[in-house]
């Protein structure tokens, strides 16, 4: 597959990622950017007296915390990551899901969970992907690296789910990989414990991972989400740490 890799990094490892970077280097492949920010609008939001709701590791977007996703992850943490690249030779442009409708979305219905009904607020469901952008600035040799933010029909914009749109983002541009990057690395069967990872990821462990409380929050979304590449197309979904993109050694595969 002539692809691209799509990377999607967690906000919590943006503050180093030296070993990252230089990794970005060695691929010899186009590559695609995709970062969250949850650790930074959580400290925003504490700065500003806001106390975020977090519903089964999603996020509940309101009115502030829409605003909060922009100013973070648009904002300080779009510019920075591009400034950083640069840094070492790599020629980037940062973009949000919004910058040439590149992520369509609608509002999120309410979800049922726990007996009540949920209301996220201000978050997108993805409704369409268009990659006319991203293959423009890839075929001119520059690294897209892109906020989850959407927007619909009317120009509302929407906080999305940064797994998603890493995976949405993946089918649609026929990635050869997709490599969602944790801080924590692969899944574990015991999270204090490096030593305890799970080299592969089969449906059949996921469901007793979370049956057994060793994978949870956000670490099952972003397996959930995984499986959803796979079934869409995407050949290889890993989950793995900063420093790993290319040996592998401590990464979790998925698998159907």
């Amino acid at each position: 597959m002539n692809g691209p890799i799509v990377v999607k990094i967690g906000g919590a490892i943006l503050n180093d990622l030296t070993k990252f970077w230089n990794q970005i280097n060695t691929l010899a492949t186009d590559v695609v950017i995709v970062h969250g920010g949850g650790v930074q609008s959580t400290n925003l939001a504490r700065q500003l007296g806001h106390t975020p709701t977090i519903i089964q590791g999603r996020r509940v977007t309101g009115d502030l915390d829409l605003k909060i996703a922009e100013w973070t992850m648009r904002g300080e943490l779009n510019i920075r990551l591009v400034a950083e690249a640069s840094t070492y030779g790599i020629p980037a442009v940062g973009l949000s899901g919004a910058d040439g409708s590149t992520v369509k979305v609608r509002r999120r219905e309410p979800w049922q969970i726990d007996g009540e009904k949920v209301d996220f607020g201000w978050v997108g469901e993805i409704v369409s992907i268009d990659t006319s952008l991203l293959k423009t600035l890839l075929n001119t040799a520059y690294i897209p690296i892109i906020a989850p933010l959407g927007a619909d029909d009317a120009g509302q914009r929407y906080n999305v789910n940064a797994d998603t749109v890493a995976c949405e983002l993946a089918v649609a541009l026929r990635a050869k990989e997709l490599l969602l990057v944790t801080e924590s690395g692969g899944v574990l069967l015991d999270v204090k414990d490096s030593a305890s990872l799970l080299q592969k990821c089969s449906p059949a462990d996921e469901h007793a991972g979370i049956s057994e409380g060793w994978i949870s929050g956000g670490m099952a979304v972003k397996i959930q989400t995984a499986r959803s590449a796979l079934k869409k197309g995407v050949p290889r979904v890993w989950i793995l740490g900063p420093d790993d993109l290319i040996r592998k050694q401590y990464a979790t595969a998925i698998i159907p």
